[in-house]
């Protein structure tokens, strides 16, 4: 199916910076490809994917040609658990990871027997650079009186010292769970999302403060203006974003709930807080409906991300199929710590299956 093109903001370069937390925030440099080149290295990255045994895993904010492929060739694309979910019911015994580390090391973490390839060690994520495990661990532990909750946008390490793991898509339950019983939660890493949870739950919560650099770059004065242009558009908006953003919202939710949103509602036009990479399967989903990006702080001027991550633009097919063809960017985790991981990780996954929810959509970044 052919995908029509989307509104993108396009006015703001993204120079190397450094956020707020200190994170220093590359340049986005999307992967540029003549039509010769791409279909000559999505054949190979077709005949290397069937030659290893392997199979294709891409998040939703990775670049078009890779959510292609990944569809053309049995793999899947979704939100980074669940990513890691399918790898592990499907037979393949090589998983390629694209999207983040953090995403590989999940899918590792849930298939330890599997080879897991990354196309790029360099694509990390500001939650997951944000959240040190040697800083986070005396954090918690100066507050023993609290249950651990962290995001699936974190390390294996970070994961290996939490009660719990979770993704958008739950966090609300879990957190509506946790209070009834009594708890207080220490979460991290983003605090938008915590502070929106607190919000809907009542429940108790000290944040880590943490947050992700695309969803942050969303302005509410920009996009109140937006809405004014577009009185028939439904606001979509990720959790990540700041409050002043989440109260604009028509629909707040993760990844998988805003693509179903987009599908879902009536409305012509959506307005789009979250990074643009999602478009393909919003536009695949809807393709006579017109989906706009929430406009950023760096409208005129510069931004940090410009609605996509400078760390997930680093995944396209020439790193893909170098990374075939080499081997290089496997991802390994030390044993003990991935036994702690998984330990929160299936708890998460147990709770999940006992409210009959299917655990999607954290999105991650």
């Amino acid at each position: 199916m052919a995908i029509q093109p989307v509104e993108m903001n396009t006015a703001c370069p993204v120079n190397n910076e450094t956020s707020h937390y200190g994170i220093e925030v590359p340049s986005i440099v999307t992967e540029s490809l003549g039509p010769e080149e791409r279909e000559a290295l999505m054949a190979r990255a077709k005949r290397l994917l069937r030659e290893q045994d392997a199979v294709l895993v891409a998040h939703y904010y990775t670049d078009a040609n890779l959510q292609q492929l990944a569809e053309e060739t049995g793999g899947y694309i979704s939100d980074s658990l669940d990513m890691a979910r399918f790898g592990h019911q499907h037979p393949a015994s090589t998983l390629v990871v694209a999207g983040v580390r953090f995403m590989g090391e999940t899918a590792k973490i849930l298939n330890p027997e599997k080879r897991v390839l990354v196309p790029t060690m360099d694509a990390t994520c500001s939650l997951d650079e944000g959240c040190p495990a040697e800083a986070f661990i005396p954090f918690c532990d100066q507050h023993p009186d609290r249950t651990v909750v962290v995001y699936a946008n974190t390390s294996a390490e970070v994961k290996a010292r939490a009660d719990w793991v979770v993704t958008s898509s739950i966090a609300l339950k879990l957190a509506k769970y946790l209070a009834e019983k009594g708890e207080k939660i220490l979460w991290a890493p983003d605090r938008h999302l915590g502070d929106w949870i607190r919000q809907q739950t009542g429940a108790d919560v000290l944040f880590w403060k943490g947050g992700c650099v695309v969803h942050e770059a969303f302005a509410a004065d920009e996009l109140r203006h937006l809405m004014q242009q577009h009185p028939e558009a439904a606001v979509l908006v990720h959790p990540e974003s700041p409050r002043s953003i989440i109260e604009l919202a028509d629909v707040v939710g993760s990844t998988t709930q805003l693509i179903e949103a987009s599908q879902r509602l009536d409305n012509p036009t959506f307005i789009v807080a979250t990074d643009n990479g999602i478009f393909y399967k919003m536009k695949q989903g809807a393709p006579d409906k017109t989906f706009i990006e929430a406009p950023t702080h760096g409208i005129g001027a510069t931004c940090q991300a410009c609605a996509h991550c400078p760390w997930m633009a680093m995944n396209g097919l020439r790193n893909l199929v170098s990374t075939l063809e080499t081997g290089a960017n496997e991802i390994h985790i030390d044993e003990a710590v991935r036994v702690r991981a998984l330990r929160a990780t299936q708890r998460m996954l147990d709770f999940a299956e006992s409210l009959r929810q299917p655990v999607l959509g954290e999105s991650d970044i």
